[in-house]
């Protein structure tokens, strides 16, 4: 992980087109301005945890169900 220190107006660039523009510090609130290309998704990272944690979940239970339906096939 690297750890930098930006002033309001600062900007860091990620990659060739990835850039993210200190906007605003009010308190323990920073405010991010983030420039990137449309096929990049950006998540807060609570999102982020909460959608890793939801496709997990959807994959284990539709494997579960797909064995449970081949069960009932038998062979003449």
């Amino acid at each position: 992980m690297l750890a930098l220190t930006r002033k309001i107006g600062e900007r860091i660039v990620i990659g060739d087109n990835i850039t993210v523009t200190i906007v605003d510090i009010k308190g323990d609130n920073i405010r991010l301005a983030i420039d990137a290309p449309k096929n990049i998704k950006i998540y807060r990272g609570e999102i982020y945890d909460s959608i890793v944690t939801e496709n997990k979940n959807a994959a284990k239970a539709n494997n579960l169900n797909g064995f449970n339906i081949i069960k009932g096939f038998t062979k003449k």
